[in-house]
């Protein structure tokens, strides 16, 4: 039976709940559903108002990331773990759905590395950052989540990811979410987000692209800028894995997760290849 992973963001103007009734639709026809969330916008909320505002690093490539010490892993925590995490899953039972909460490190689910260095640009210079809790899921624990979704239950997963040494780090959600999908081969990666995809013109929306091939994958990557850089990563990360499509789209609307498996959003299909 096909498995759906499903990504919704943490961006401002997201509501993660907003897609219990779908979920909950989905899984009363016998889809079986993991949604992994984000949180992002209400931990800069938490912790500008807890006094240690949210800084972001910039790769010389132009990738962004949460600037991730030990203080802001704390908060962190706080944010995707708690409110939203456990605020997802209430919802999720309330609508009728056996719905199970975890993070990354729960059983060492998103087992990864922590970066040594990190190299960031910084007022026009290139810096290194060496005290930096963030990493990249490297292995997922598929039996065990397996042995969840074949009891029925419907799991919502969240970073951090842990190290093998037992060290928390913060992990990119949209990356961790392609690494699920594939290693639990599923059959669609939904990314759903504050955006309609990928777009040309990041500050005009009617310029999406709808179809990523082989042949304007180049062009993708291009377009791509900050965080939507990590999305296309990720959804050549998860066609590498053996994910069918991955579908960048909107979380926002009557139907997101129907409007996404549709094609409405970016499709990335088969036969993309880093």
């Amino acid at each position: 039976m096909s498995i759906i992973v499903i990504k919704v963001g943490g961006g401002e103007g997201i509501d993660p709940t907003a897609l219990v009734p779908e979920i909950a639709e989905l899984v009363r026809a016998g889809e079986r559903i993991v949604l992994v969330h984000g949180g992002s916008h209400e931990t800069n909320q938490l912790a500008e108002a807890l006094g240690h505002p949210t800084q972001t690093i910039t790769s010389p490539g132009g990738h962004q990331s949460r600037r991730t010490d030990r203080r802001t892993l704390e908060i962190f925590e706080m944010v995707y773990c708690g409110r939203v995490n456990k605020g997802l899953v209430e919802s999720l039972r309330r609508a009728g759905v056996d719905a199970v909460g975890l993070s990354g490190i729960d059983a060492g689910i998103w087992i990864g590395s922590r970066k040594d260095a990190i190299r960031a640009v910084e007022d026009g210079r290139t810096v290194i950052i060496r005290d930096d809790l963030s990493g990249k899921v490297e292995s997922v624990d598929a039996a065990f989540l397996n042995m969840l979704i074949d009891a029925g239950r419907v799991l919502v997963l969240t970073p951090p990811a842990i190290t093998p040494d037992g060290i928390a780090i913060n992990v990119d959600a949209d990356r961790a979410a392609a690494a699920t999908a594939g290693a639990l081969g599923a059959d669609e990666l939904l990314l759903l987000s504050n955006v309609p995809g990928l777009l040309r013109d990041p500050s005009d929306r009617a310029s999406l692209i709808e179809t990523v091939d082989q042949d304007t994958l180049d062009t993708a990557r291009a377009a791509a800028k900050g965080r939507m850089k990590n999305k296309v990563l990720a959804a050549e990360e998860a066609l590498n894995a053996g994910v069918a499509r991955v579908v960048i789209s909107s979380a926002a609307g009557e139907s997101p997760i129907a409007a996404a498996r549709t094609g409405v959003g970016t499709v990335f299909a088969q036969g993309v290849r880093a």
